[in-house]
């Protein structure tokens, strides 16, 4: 009796020891991955990119605080903070970096060439002339679509001949879409009024003393002006100087209107390109850099209402009111 006591303990922690080991075995096969999201700086199409970035991984199943890690870091428009973030990433050996705009896209990718980690950027309007498409790079551009810009400005303001352009002077896609405006403008009647700024600090004296020169002004997606648009606004809505946005949070936040892209699909496009690396399916230098090609039209007719202006029929079957 004793022996056969004995015989069915053995074989019940033989059963138990075996389910533990199968457990194990299961969650050893979860590979878990970890990457590292630097961010040039707050503000709303910066922060669309990111989320549709995350969002666009998990749709890949790359699901944070399941089987991905994500180290989440903010450079407050900041070149030295960019930089000690893309050195900080790279001593952690993370198994990709996603960039958020240009500056943060060429400090970690040039932080990143020495450990070969996978870059995977957005928000860059012109990854060639920001030197990003050789290495182990890829991701998506957020150009914009400049003559919808022209045109749009056009059909609302016929009477209008300067337009005003703010960038920030060491940012390379501000310059490149500033020529192509150059280009075109002629093509609808302006004449281009721009001007550098070096910092966020820059800001206030820029807009003060480009208001008097133009009939309207539009912005690029320039961060550092981006990131002033409350105080851009507050000055031209004084002196009557209607404002087009480049994206839908500018519009959101008191622009009349924008022909642009949306930022959270953008993300999400360069989440799934991330994912491809992840899984091993391609090396970022495999993939060409995306971009979206269709643009979205935003207005804000509480604005437009104070200024006066509407919309052309045109227009209309396909614009969004982001109006409060």
């Amino acid at each position: 009796m004793k022996k056969i006591i004995g015989l069915v303990l053995i074989l019940a922690i033989g059963l138990f020891t075996g389910c533990g080991t199968d457990t194990q075995a299961t969650d050893a096969e979860v590979e878990q991955f970890t990457i590292g999201i630097t961010q040039f700086g707050e503000h709303g199409s910066l922060d669309n990119c990111r989320e549709g970035f995350i969002a666009g991984l998990a749709e890949e199943g790359f699901v944070e605080g399941e089987n991905l890690t994500i180290i989440y870091e903010n450079a407050q428009f900041d070149n030295g903070i960019s930089n000690q973030i893309a050195q900080n990433f790279v001593s952690k050996k993370l198994d990709l970096i996603g960039a958020i705009a240009t500056p943060v896209a060429q400090s970690s990718f040039n932080a990143a060439k020495a450990k070969d980690i996978p870059v995977v950027f957005t928000a860059v309007t012109d990854p060639v002339a920001a030197m990003l498409t050789e290495g182990n790079v890829t991701g998506t551009s957020d150009k914009l679509p400049v003559e919808a810009q022209l045109k749009l400005i056009r059909a609302m303001l016929p009477e209008a001949k300067n337009i005003g352009i703010l960038y920030t002077t060491s940012e390379v896609n501000s310059l490149s879409t500033i020529e192509e405006y150059k280009t075109l403008a002629g093509n609808y009647g302006f004449e281009i009024v721009d001007m550098g700024v070096s910092a966020t600090a820059d800001v206030p004296l820029a807009v003060d003393r480009i208001l008097p020169q133009i009939d309207a002004m539009t912005n690029l997606t320039d961060n550092t002006v981006v990131g002033s648009l409350p105080v851009i606004l507050e000055k031209a809505n004084a002196k009557a100087i209607p404002i087009f946005g480049s994206e839908i949070e500018q519009v959101k936040l008191g622009c009349i209107a924008s022909e642009g892209i949306e930022y959270v699909e953008l993300g999400k496009q360069t989440g799934r390109m991330a994912a491809q690396i992840l899984r091993g399916e391609k090396e970022a230098d495999d993939i060409p850099y995306e971009i979206i090609e269709q643009s979205s039209l935003y207005i804000n007719t509480s604005v437009m209402e104070e200024f006066g202006l509407t919309l052309a029929e045109e227009y209309l079957d396909r614009a969004m009111d982001v109006a409060k």
